[in-house]
């Protein structure tokens, strides 16, 4: 019976509440019942160490915790490893909740292809930090051409303030988010306007404090380390639990709140050994609901293991994660914008590895990595563009950085849209940074609200200890200050004033481009030939899908450059110059259009970017 139970409390309708817990180091758990009349029901032992059982007289809203009695020391009190809701924080008690309404819900998703995505934290983008406040942003987006709205992380954290990756509580959306209500009305106005939402979700550790599973049972494994915590038991004694617990927690969040994909934080610090491993399972249970309720439902992984496996087919001894994060891509291209070659940036500076990335997908696929002292990757060649997820931009680029610092405050405005081009103009997934379509330059730094003030030194020290291989000299900023996490609150109002305002419409007409120029929209590396002018900075990338086809021109040089190129005896139009005055630029210098020769000489501004679409 256990298998087909969800675990938690699910409520059943006419008072009837059942409560399912995976306690195998427990003899006997008790639920405790809180106000407005305090009782306490005995759960039944209902075979490899799940404890069951149906309450009669309860409503939603009603809070709860768990009693657990051991045989070899003294009983705890714990809210519920799947809490569905923690109105009072990590310590206090779970909240049995309502079954979601769908009503009008008819939304079956978008094709994986269609997605540009856009990363937003719901504590920084709005003054409120809620999941409602967001709402009032959408119609922008969406005009803007956001095809999908990437949450980070949102499982029940300590505190008021955190990036989220100190989730204890996987199932409960947080409390000051607005909890399960706020995220309803969130996914549902996303989805009214023709919006997936994805959700970040971490299944490779979970946070230091409020973390209780381990008094419930062996969630945890001594064999493997990660950097942020205790390794997930994926593959030890009971694993097949600890796996039931995730996947279905991933489960909850696709068919409960109807979230459209699932970004998989970290999946190289999921230690598992096994044959059949964790990712497989989940893929597999991920894309049969998906088919189950006829609708879209996807997995992206961040891996930085280049191993091409994570995405293959599970026929091609694949795990069958649909797409996932590029971070060569993102690492190519910042190393070229900023001249930044400390740390991993080391591995990357010419132009050659940005033109692997766009051939390839990944630019380290088994050739040595200085910075890792060894060879790194596997092939990536043969898999689709549409596999990949590229950016300029994104949270552990900029808020791993020690001062938090944006793409705007390390390099000029014309670099700012020769990066928005790159990502945008590129045959993979697009993914932009929340405010990076306008230029905001609120820093997006670290930030806690935990309360053992040991545990709180222990984050600053480490935070010290990853800025080493940086050489950055500067203090960083205090995580546990409210004022740090201020800070880092977005300024829309940016958007009315220059050149913010420039930058923003430059997005869109990028967004409007990719959308309506089929050689753009065609999301394949097989249609695409790229290369690199080294000795010039000057990257060529040409497209096309059937007539339609286009020359995209990138100037990474400080300087006017004058390129020779085949035009293959075509006439061609000039469909954006980035240097253009209307997007806030010096002055464009290529041409208005190319007339039918066999090689032309474009003249491009320093740090430009230029599309030719050629006339049929």
């Amino acid at each position: 019976m256990h298998q087909e139970t969800p675990l938690g409390a699910e409520y059943l309708g006419e008072g009837r509440c059942r409560f399912h817990v995976w306690a195998p180091h427990v003899e006997r758990v008790q639920v405790l019942l809180q106000a407005p009349r305090q009782s306490s029901f005995d759960l039944e032992p209902d075979g490899d160490g799940y404890h069951t059982g149906i309450i009669e007289r309860v409503e939603p809203g009603r809070r709860y915790f768990y009693r657990l009695h051991y045989t070899d020391r003294s009983p705890v009190t714990r809210p519920d490893p799947a809490s569905r809701f923690q109105p009072e924080g990590i310590r206090g008690p779970s909240e049995i909740t309502a079954p979601p309404k769908r009503k009008g819900d008819e939304w079956s998703g978008l094709s994986l292809s269609n997605y540009i995505l856009y990363e937003l934290h719901p504590g920084v983008y709005s003054r409120e930090g809620t999941f409602e406040a967001l709402i009032p942003h959408l119609d922008r987006l969406r005009e803007l051409g956001i095809t999908a709205v990437e949450l980070m992380p949102i499982a029940q954290f300590p505190g008021s303030r955190n990036w989220g990756y100190d989730g204890v509580f996987p199932f409960a959306p947080q409390n000051t988010y607005g909890g399960p209500d706020g995220l309803h009305r969130f996914v549902n106005a996303c989805h009214r306007r023709g919006l997936a939402v994805v959700l970040d979700v971490v299944y490779n550790h979970l946070g230091p404090e409020g973390n209780y599973l381990r008094d419930f049972g062996p969630y945890f494994t001594d064999d493997y380390k990660t950097p942020w915590g205790e390794a997930i038991n994926l593959d030890g004694p009971l694993s097949d639990h600890v796996r039931r617990f995730f996947i279905e927690n991933a489960l909850y969040w696709i068919s409960a709140f109807r979230f459209d994909a699932l970004r998989l934080d970290a999946v190289h610090a999921i230690k598992d050994f096994s044959a059949r491993t964790f990712l497989m399972e989940l893929a597999e249970a991920v894309h049969l609901l998906a088919e189950k309720e006829n609708r879209k439902a996807y997995l992206i992984a961040e891996s930085d293991l280049n191993d091409s496996r994570v995405i293959r087919p599970k026929a091609l001894g694949g795990f069958g994660i649909d797409a996932q994060w590029s971070d060569d891509f993102h690492h190519s291209l910042h190393a070229l914008l900023t001249g930044e070659n400390d740390g991993y940036y080391g591995d990357f500076g010419n132009l050659g590895d940005l033109a692997r990335a766009y051939s390839e997908g990944f630019v380290y696929s088994g050739r040595h990595s200085p910075y890792r002292r060894r060879r790194h990757g596997s092939a990536s060649i043969s898999l689709p563009a549409s596999q990949f997820v590229v950016c300029s931009q994104n949270h552990d680029q900029v808020g791993n950085r020690m001062l938090g610092e944006r793409m705007g405050q390390l390099t000029g405005f014309e670099q700012l849209k020769l990066a928005a081009g790159a990502v945008l103009l590129s045959p993979f997934l697009p993914l932009l940074f929340m405010g990076e379509e306008y230029g905001e330059t609120a820093p997006f730094l670290y930030f806690i609200d935990h309360h053992d003030p040991e545990l709180v030194e222990r984050v600053r020290e480490g935070r010290r200890g990853e800025f080493a291989a940086f050489n950055w000299r500067e203090t960083p900023p205090d995580p546990k200050s409210e004022e740090t996490f201020r800070r880092a609150r977005l300024d829309h109002e940016l958007l009315r004033i220059s050149p913010h305002s420039e930058l923003h419409a430059f997005y869109h007409q990028l967004i409007r481009m990719r959308r309506d120029i089929p050689a753009l929209g065609r999301l394949s590396k097989k249609s695409m030939d790229v290369a690199a002018d080294e000795k010039e900075k000057i990257l060529v990338l040409r497209r096309w899908w059937k007539k339609s086809e286009v020359l995209v021109l990138m100037n990474f040089s400080e300087k006017r450059k004058t390129k020779e190129l085949m035009v293959y005896n075509q006439n061609w139009v000039r469909r954006i110059d980035s240097a253009a005055e209307n997007w806030a630029g010096p002055g464009g210098a290529a041409p208005e259009r190319i007339d039918s020769a066999d090689w032309a000489a474009i003249p491009l501004m320093p740090h430009s970017v230029v599309v030719f679409e050629r006339e049929l």
